[in-house]
C-alpha cells in the first residue's frame, strides 16, 4: 500500500482585496528539492486592476506612514506576522535560498532597522533648496518643492539576498504605493515585509504582492509609474536607457591595495569583501587590484577563505551559499569555461562540495591574474569567487576600477582619494577597514531611491 504525501502549504499572493489564491501555481522547493511552499501566481488582469487600484488610493499621512514603518520594522525583524515566528521564517528562507541561516538573520535585521528608519533617512536624498510641502514658509516667497514623479513603485525583486528588500522601503516613506513581484525562488521574504505592513495598519491598496511569471512581469512594468528592477548585464542593457526604470546591477564591487598597505592587518576585511553575506551581494568583492606583485595577497586571501566549512545553511556554523547540486555543476562548469588563462590557487578541481541529500555547498574559488585589463575580473559568481590582479599607477590606471558599485581602497593618497571619488562610475567609496559590504540606513545605493522617485517643482503661496 502506497503512502499518499499532502501539497505543501499555499503562498498566497496579496493583492488589494486581501490574500488571493490562483489557480496557477508554482512550487517552491528547498535546496534539496523538497517542496516548501506552493506560491500562487497572478494572472495579468489582476496584477493590472492592482496596479489601477494603487494608482486610485490615497497615501497616508507622513505622520502616520513614520509612526506604521517603524512599526512594521520591529515587527518584520522581531514578531510574529501571520502566525510565523523569526525564527520559523529564517529557517524556512534559508532552506529555499541556501544562505547561512545566521546570513538570512542578519538580513532580516537589516530589513528592519531600515523599515523603522525609512521616514528619516529618505530626507538625505531632499535637496537643501526644497521644501517637503507647500506648506512650509519658504514657499510663501516661492521654494522648491519635492514631489513624487509618479504613484506607483513596480519592485521586481531578485532571490541572492533578503536585504534587497531594504531597496524599496523610502517609497512607501515618500508616499509611494507599491507593487512587489517576489522571485519565485525566495518569495518568503517579500510575503512576510508586506504581510507586516498590513499587520501594522498599511491598507492593501497601499502596498501589494503580486508574483507572476516572466512575461506578466515585464509587462507590469510598463503599468507601474516607475519600477525597479534588479540584475545583471542583461537588466542593465534592457532599462539602462529609460528614465522610468532604475537598474540596480550589475555589482562588480572591487578592493583596492596600494603600495605599503598591510596584507596581513587588512586581511580579514578582505575576506569579509568577498565571503560576507555567502558571498551572494552585489556588494561582495570579486576583484582585488594590488600595486605591486598580487601573488602573496592571493595567496593570503586563498588560505583564508579555504577555511570556511562546507555545511548545510540550517547549521549556525554555515558561511557558504548552498544550491541544488545539479544547478551547482552548472556554474561550476560555467567559472570554468570562462576562467581562461586565470590560475586557480583555490577551487583548482571544483568549487562543489555535495553534502549527500540532493544540495551542494559552492566553495571559495581564488583566480591569479597577471595584468589589470583581464576581462575575466567582470565575471561574477553567486558565491565566493575572486579575481586578484596587479594594479600599477600608469597610462589609464583608473581604467580597471570603473563600472564599481562599492570599492574599499587601502591607501591615505589624498589625490588619490580625490580622484576615486570623482570617478563617476564608481557607487560607493569606503577608505580603510571598512569591507565593501558595509553600509547602514540613510546611505545611497547606486544613488539615494529619492532622486529617481521625486522631483523638485517651483511654488509661490500668497
Amino acid at each position: 500500500m502506497h503512502g499518499t504525501s499532502s501539497a505543501p502549504p499555499a503562498l498566497d499572493a496579496l493583492g488589494t482585496g486581501g490574500p488571493y489564491r490562483s489557480r496557477n501555481r508554482e512550487v517552491v522547493h528547498d535546496v534539496r528539492g523538497e517542496p516548501v511552499a506552493e506560491l500562487s501566481l497572478v494572472p495579468w488582469l489582476f496584477a493590472q486592476r492592482s496596479i489601477r487600484a494603487l494608482r486610485r488610493a490615497t497615501p497616508p499621512e507622513p505622520e502616520r506612514r513614520k509612526k506604521l514603518l517603524t512599526r512594521a520594522g520591529w515587527l518584520f525583524a522581531s514578531g510574529s506576522v501571520d502566525g510565523v515566528s523569526p525564527g520559523s521564517h529564517h529557517r524556512t528562507v534559508a532552506e529555499v535560498s541556501g544562505l547561512p541561516i545566521a546570513t538570512v538573520r542578519e538580513s532580516a535585521q537589516l530589513v528592519g532597522d531600515y523599515a523603522a528608519t525609512a521616514y528619516e533617512s529618505v530626507s538625505q536624498a531632499r535637496p537643501v533648496g526644497a521644501a517637503d510641502s507647500w506648506r512650509d514658509q519658504r514657499a510663501r516667497h516661492g521654494s522648491g518643492v519635492w514631489t513624487r514623479r509618479g504613484e506607483v513603485l513596480m519592485v521586481h525583486a531578485p532571490a541572492n539576498s533578503s536585504a534587497v528588500h531594504t531597496s524599496w522601503l523610502d517609497a512607501l516613506a515618500l508616499g509611494y504605493r507599491v507593487a512587489v513581484r517576489p522571485s519565485q525562488r525566495e518569495p518568503f521574504t517579500a510575503h512576510r515585509l508586506v504581510s507586516a505592513l498590513r499587520q501594522v495598519g498599511y491598507d492593501h491598496d497601499q502596498v501589494v504582492l503580486l508574483p507572476t511569471d516572466h512575461p506578466t512581469a515585464d509587462r507590469l512594468v510598463a503599468e507601474a509609474d516607475v519600477a525597479i528592477a534588479f540584475g545583471g548585464d542583461e537588466v542593465a542593457r534592457k532599462y539602462g536607457s529609460s528614465t522610468l526604470v532604475m537598474p540596480f546591477g550589475p555589482g562588480r564591487s572591487k578592493i583596492l591595495l596600494t603600495s605599503g598597505a598591510d596584507v596581513a592587518r587588512h586581511l580579514s576585511t578582505i575576506t569579509e569583501s568577498i565571503a560576507g553575506h555567502a558571498g551572494t551581494g552585489c556588494v561582495n568583492a570579486t576583484a582585488v587590484f594590488v600595486e605591486g606583485d598580487p601573488a602573496p595577497v592571493a595567496e593570503a586571501v586563498a588560505q583564508r577563505l579555504s577555511e570556511l566549512p562546507s555545511l548545510p545553511p540550517g547549521d549556525e556554523r554555515a558561511r557558504l551559499p548552498v544550491r541544488r547540486a545539479a544547478a551547482a555543476h552548472e556554474m561550476d562548469a560555467y567559472l570554468r569555461a570562462r576562467a581562461g588563462d586565470a590560475r586557480p590557487l583555490l577551487g583548482a578541481d571544483t568549487m562543489v562540495d555535495e553534502l549527500g541529500d540532493g544540495s551542494a555547498v559552492l566553495r571559495p574559488a581564488v583566480f591569479l591574474l597577471d595584468r589589470p585589463d583581464a576581462p575575466q575580473a567582470r565575471i561574477e559568481m553567486g558565491f565566493p569567487c575572486v579575481w586578484v590582479l596587479p594594479w600599477r599607477r600608469e597610462g589609464d590606471w583608473m581604467a580597471p576600477l570603473r563600472d564599481t558599485l562599492s570599492l574599499t581602497a587601502f591607501t591615505d593618497d589624498a589625490e588619490l582619494i580625490d580622484a576615486l571619488v570623482a570617478e563617476p562610475s564608481i557607487d560607493k567609496i569606503h577608505i580603510g577597514d571598512r569591507p565593501t559590504t558595509w553600509t547602514r540606513p540613510g546611505l545611497p545605493h547606486e544613488g539615494y531611491l529619492g532622486g529617481f522617485l521625486m522631483r523638485s517643482k517651483a511654488v509661490v503661496v500668497g
